[in-house]
């Protein structure tokens, strides 16, 4: 299975296991800078260059010898299951990407048509229910999860233990895993413990949120969105992520973490 998800910075300084919709433009971009003094010009999730990434062959036996031997400092990023799913629908569902479609082709229309969700028009405009269409979105996330039907399960919406636990039971070890929610001191304990080619100032770092735009804005605030039967089917889909990364289930109002992450747990229960 290798490293799926895996970017290393050309100079090793350090390795990342992506996880999607938890600040991985911003940090990615950092890494291209720490390398290369600048940023690179557009979607780091397009680079095909000045970056190991696991997608592309040529990097993946660098990335192997470097993740199996803990040759560098390795980490990742996680956030709040809530806003997660929440960003996941509202930029992948109701969004136009930056192709100008829909995600996937037919998955949109395959969701009004299954589901009964609404995603507003093309323009962005929103004329829809969103808490109606996010809590019947749910319905099709966990279906995929559980089932894997209609479709496998998308790695915008499944859980973030499932990507991390990859980089752990192929060989790797985290050195560090910090939340978005507290996104510059997590990136400056990984920046204290590196040497990097190009130094990173992280108060003059722009957020590089490639979602922004995608979609229309959230419309309420994340608790509106979260009944009795949306907050079971959360916690169906994402209860390691809350036990592993110490978030709190029981209110969707609370986004930053009720304790402290134990690399140990992680390792021992994501390792198995």
């Amino acid at each position: 299975m290798g490293f799926p998800g895996t970017w290393m910075t050309e100079s090793e300084s350090v390795v990342y296991r992506v996880v999607p919709k938890c600040a991985c433009s911003t940090i990615g971009q950092i890494m291209y800078y720490s390398d290369h003094g600048e940023f690179f010009d557009g979607d780091i999730h397009d680079a095909v260059g000045g970056m190991h990434k696991w997608a592309l062959e040529e990097s993946q036996d660098a990335i192997t010898r470097n993740v199996q031997g803990h040759e560098s400092y390795a980490f990742t990023c996680v956030r709040n299951p809530y806003t997660r799913i929440l960003s996941s629908f509202f930029d992948k569902i109701c969004g136009i990407q930056r192709n100008g479609r829909r995600y996937r082709g037919n998955l949109v229309p395959l969701l009004i048509q299954k589901y009964g969700i609404e995603v507003g028009g093309d323009d962005g405009k929103q004329d829809f229910d969103q808490i109606k269409s996010f809590r019947r979105f749910l319905l099709f996330a966990r279906d995929t999860i559980r089932w894997r039907r209609p479709m496998d399960p998308d790695i915008h919406w499944s859980a973030m233990s499932g990507h991390v636990s990859t980089y752990i039971v192929n060989g790797g070890r985290y050195d560090n895993i910090f939340w978005t929610e507290q996104f510059n001191d997590g990136m400056q304990s990984v920046l204290d413990n590196i040497e990097t080619p190009h130094s990173v100032d992280l108060a003059n770092i722009p957020r590089f949120n490639e979602s922004e735009g995608h979609g229309p804005k959230r419309a309420h605030p994340v608790e509106d969105y979260f009944d009795d039967l949306s907050m079971h089917l959360i916690y169906e889909i994402f209860k390691r992520d809350f036990d592993l990364f110490k978030y709190d289930f029981k209110d969707p109002s609370n986004k930053m973490p009720i304790g402290e992450i134990d690399l140990d747990e992680v390792h021992a229960k994501l390792g198995q």
